[in-house]
């Protein structure tokens, strides 16, 4: 097994604002042959770093409370029939990747896999007679950018990843007190609100950790995933997770998880989240993101007596509204991964293997940065498309900072 220290030492970014800038000034003509991948996101190298910035490091809505009531010990008759049914559910999941003894005895665990990512769609103008609809390449038709990453997790709440695709590298992590991620063309940043856990853990990874957060879900119905029957649990973040996560210019309106376990087999087979927030604007105008994660679970194993997925796919909708129709837009990614290697209670994973980068700068929540009057990941509209960015808009988690208006070097330092 190839055990690797997460290395926080990254050199400056050497992905620069030009591609940045070129991406977002994109001038396509409607009588031309559609556009190619350079065309559309100002080079390859902008579009890495869209698809990290959204797929990469996500985060879940909200902590996980470690081994709360240990597990489920509470009379399951106690609570409303949604919740006891969620309670069940989860039950009968723990005992499908292989019990809770065989849980509680895991204090740490080491992962490494395979991702491809790629662009698939976007979408302009929704609702108009001039909407644009761009079809890119996508991972079926052999597109994509392909990396790998180490996953390392200490309990309850330290968790470490290195993700590289096509040479580009992300890290993020969490020491417990702030999850923070670290890229080559953003400065290492902290998100808002208490510390959260990586999304990639909840996708067949960590059983206890989703069985921790599921318990206190509401079971909401069923519905069929690729011929299987599966119950719907659904959990919300609370609002004062919210608040903590919103600033002064951007609010975070909801986040909301969605769960499905297999009624044959009882393990999670489908894992689905979905955000909404506001961007507060000058004047009385408001812009919206809503994005949505689906993630599909699949080939578990057994390792060490624990069932774990080996393989997933994950699609992304990325929709930006609030102004008018024309200025509407939906952008689509889609990423496929394989686990090569798991292994549990590794030797020697100190504390010093989670601490932050040095340089870790407390900000307003950043990821997956762009600027907020662009339509993501790319402008398609008529007349003039020079930007005069007024924010920097996180999609995943919101930061946002004062800029000029009419000065491009502005923009450059911002990014």
């Amino acid at each position: 097994m190839r055990k690797v220290c997460p290395n926080f030492d990254l050199p400056d970014g050497h992905r620069s604002w030009q591609n940045m800038k070129s991406w977002m000034n994109l001038k396509p003509n409607s009588e031309r042959s559609p556009p190619s991948m350079a065309a559309i996101f100002g080079g390859r190298n902008t579009e890495i770093q869209l698809l990290l910035g959204v797929i990469g490091a996500p985060l879940i809505p909200l902590p996980i409370k470690p081994d709360h009531d240990h597990f489920i010990s509470k009379n399951i008759k106690d609570h409303p029939i949604e919740a006891s049914m969620a309670k069940y559910i989860v039950k009968q999941y723990i005992a499908a990747v292989g019990g809770e003894k065989a849980l509680n005895s895991i204090n740490s665990m080491y992962a490494m896999g395979k991702v491809k990512m790629a662009a698939s769609e976007f979408s302009a103008g929704e609702g108009t007679v001039n909407n644009k609809i761009v079809k890119v390449r996508n991972l079926r038709n052999g597109g994509g950018e392909v990396g790998g990453f180490v996953l390392w997790q200490k309990r309850p709440d330290l968790w470490s990843l290195e993700l590289v695709v096509s040479g580009c590298k992300i890290s993020a992590g969490s020491d417990g007190k702030v999850a923070w991620r670290q890229t080559p063309w953003h400065n290492s940043h902290a998100s808002r609100g208490p510390p959260r856990p990586l999304r990639r853990f909840l996708q067949g990874l960590d059983p206890k950790s989703t069985a921790n957060l599921f318990t206190n879900s509401v079971c909401v119905g069923e519905k069929t995933i690729n011929n299987e029957d599966c119950f719907i649990l659904k959990l919300e973040a609370e609002p004062s997770t919210l608040r903590a996560r919103s600033s002064t210019n951007v609010e975070i309106i909801r986040h909301t998880i969605w769960g499905c376990f297999s009624q044959r087999t009882g393990l999670l087979v489908q894992l689905e989240d979905s955000h909404l927030l506001r961007i507060k604007a000058p004047g009385n105008d408001n812009i919206f993101w809503e994005t949505t994660m689906e993630s599909w679970i699949q080939d578990y194993k057994t390792v060490d007596g624990i069932n774990i997925a080996h393989a997933g796919k994950t699609q992304v909708s990325l929709f930006r509204f609030g102004e008018n129709s024309e200025s509407h837009s939906r952008t689509r990614m889609e990423e496929v991964w394989t686990i090569e290697e798991v292994d549990f209670n590794i030797k020697g994973l100190s504390m010093d293997f989670f601490l932050p980068p040095g340089d870790l700068k407390k900000e307003e929540e950043g990821y997956g940065i762009v600027p907020s009057n662009v339509r993501l990941p790319f402008k398609v509209r008529n007349g003039s498309t020079r930007v005069n960015a007024s924010k920097i808009v996180a999609v995943d988690d919101v930061e946002c900072e004062e800029s000029s208006d009419d000065d491009d070097d502005d923009d450059d330092d911002e990014l």
